[in-house]
């Protein structure tokens, strides 16, 4: 008998403002090289991609600034939380981020991360960054939307 697949909606972090803070674009998919410790660690919910960014360097993707504490029971003597982490991608997504990267006020931000199967995978997207007048609309949008669906929930009884 087969197992239910129930791991395909759970993600392991989320980075929550990066929709807020860029009008994301194209969506990519990478793996990520990670440590064993690692691995346990993100398992657990405990990494951040908070103020994490993605670099091209050497037509290789790197994601930098993402923080995964050590895993409780690892025996690491020199452990950097916020290491540089190495992405798996293929050749044409890798050129298509190294134009998005060059182009202006276009940024390359780590959306999510998730599991695939035994690995763990991250999605990407490339992104213009918003201005403060564009998050206060934003803010108003969503503001008016939800006052808008509490109104009809409180008129509609049955």
């Amino acid at each position: 008998m087969k197992k239910p697949d129930n791991t395909s909606k759970q993600t392991y972090a989320r980075n929550k403002k990066a929709f807020f803070d860029y009008e994301i674009g194209k969506k990519y998919t990478a793996g990520i090289l990670l440590k064993g410790y690692e691995v346990k660690s993100i398992r657990q919910g405990s990494a951040n991609l908070k103020d994490s960014f993605i670099r091209i360097k050497n037509f290789e993707a790197w994601l930098i600034n993402m923080y995964i504490p050590l895993y409780g029971h690892a025996f690491v003597k020199e452990y950097n939380p916020r290491r540089e982490r190495k992405l798996l991608m293929n050749k044409k997504e890798l050129k298509e981020l190294l134009i998005a990267q060059d182009a202006k006020n276009m940024s390359i931000i780590p959306l999510e991360i998730y599991p695939a199967g035994k690995m763990i995978k991250v999605r990407i997207g490339t992104g213009k960054g918003r201005r403060k007048i564009d998050k206060r609309s934003k803010l108003k949008e969503k503001d008016l939307k939800r006052q808008l669906e509490t109104e009809l929930s409180g008129r509609v009884s049955f």
